[in-house]
C-alpha cells in the first residue's frame, strides 16, 4: 500500500457522501490527515466510521459548514489550521445539481442556490486556502467541475453555468499561483454512480423507472457503464499527491470518453 500522504493534511468539502467520501477513504488508506467538511453532520459521522474501518489510526477532523457562507468557509479553513498546522491538499468538491428544467422555465431562486454552492463555495474555498498554501510555498487544489463544465447538459442551465465557471476559475488560479509551487486543477466527472446521479435519474425517469433510465443513459457511453466513486477518488489522490506537480490549470474529464463523442 502506497503512503503518498503520510504526514500530509487534506481538506475535503462535501465529504459526507459521494465523491467527497470516496476521496476521503482513498486518502485515509494512504496516510492522510483529513479535515472533512459537510453541511450534514450525520453523513460526516458515517464517512468517519467508514474511514476508521479501513484506517483505524487516521486523524480526522469533522467540520459542519455551509460552503455558500463565506464566514463558514473562513472558519473551516481556520479550524483545519488550528488542528493540523498546515494544508497540503484541498479537494473543493461540495456541490448540488439543482432542479432540471428548460432555461426559460428555470426557477430563479434555485439558480441562485446552485451558483451560491457550486461556484461561490469553490471561490470562497480557494480564497482562504490559497494564501495558506502560498505561504507554505507548496500545495495542490482539485476543484470539481463536471462534464457539465465542458459541454451543455439538457435542462441544467444553473449546474452547467456553475461548472463552466469553476473550470474557468481553476485556469485563472493556476496561472496566478503556479509561481508559488502550487498546482490547481479541476476534474470533470461524467456519470458516476453517486446519490446525486441517482437523484438526477429519478428526475428523468421517476421513482420507479430510474434504473431503466440509467441503462439508457450509459448505453451511449463508450464504456457502457457508470463510473465508480473510487475511480474518481484515485484520480483526486494522484492530483493531490505531489506526483503530478507539472499538471496545472487542467480540467480532466473522467467520464469513460463520452464527452469526446459527436
Amino acid at each position: 500500500m502506497s503512503n503518498r500522504f503520510e504526514s500530509k493534511v487534506v481538506v475535503i468539502t462535501g465529504a459526507g457522501s459521494g465523491l467527497g467520501r470516496a476521496a476521503a477513504l482513498e486518502l485515509a488508506k494512504e496516510g492522510a490527515k483529513l479535515s472533512l467538511v459537510d453541511l450534514n453532520e450525520a453523513s460526516l459521522a458515517e464517512t468517519q466510521n467508514q474511514i476508521k474501518a479501513i484506517a483505524p489510526k487516521a486523524e480526522v477532523l469533522l467540520l459542519t459548514a455551509d460552503v455558500s457562507n463565506e464566514e463558514a468557509v473562513k472558519k473551516y479553513v481556520e479550524d483545519s489550521l488550528a488542528k493540523f498546522g498546515r494544508i497540503d491538499g484541498f479537494y473543493n468538491n461540495a456541490g448540488i445539481e439543482g432542479k432540471q428544467a428548460p432555461t426559460a422555465d428555470y426557477d430563479s431562486k434555485m439558480f441562485d442556490k446552485v451558483i451560491d454552492i457550486n461556484l461561490k463555495g469553490v471561490f470562497y474555498g480557494m480564497k482562504y486556502v490559497l494564501p495558506v498554501m502560498k505561504e507554505q510555498q507548496s500545495g495542490a487544489v482539485v476543484n470539481v467541475a463536471s462534464v457539465g463544465g465542458i459541454r451543455g447538459v439538457l435542462n441544467q442551465a444553473a449546474y452547467v453555468a456553475s461548472k463552466h465557471a469553476v473550470a474557468g476559475m481553476t485556469k485563472n488560479a493556476a496561472i496566478e499561483y503556479g509561481q508559488y509551487n502550487l498546482s490547481i486543477n479541476a476534474i470533470a466527472p461524467g456519470a458516476i454512480m453517486t446519490d446525486m446521479v441517482v437523484g438526477s435519474l429519478k428526475q428523468i425517469g421517476g421513482e420507479d423507472a430510474w434504473e431503466e433510465a440509467g441503462k439508457q443513459f450509459v448505453s451511449v457511453n463508450p464504456k457502457k457503464r457508470f463510473g465508480k466513486p473510487e475511480e474518481v477518488g484515485r484520480l483526486v489522490a494522484f492530483l493531490l499527491s505531489g506526483e503530478s506537480e507539472f499538471i496545472n490549470g487542467a480540467v480532466i474529464p473522467i467520464d469513460g470518453g463520452q464527452s469526446n463523442q459527436y
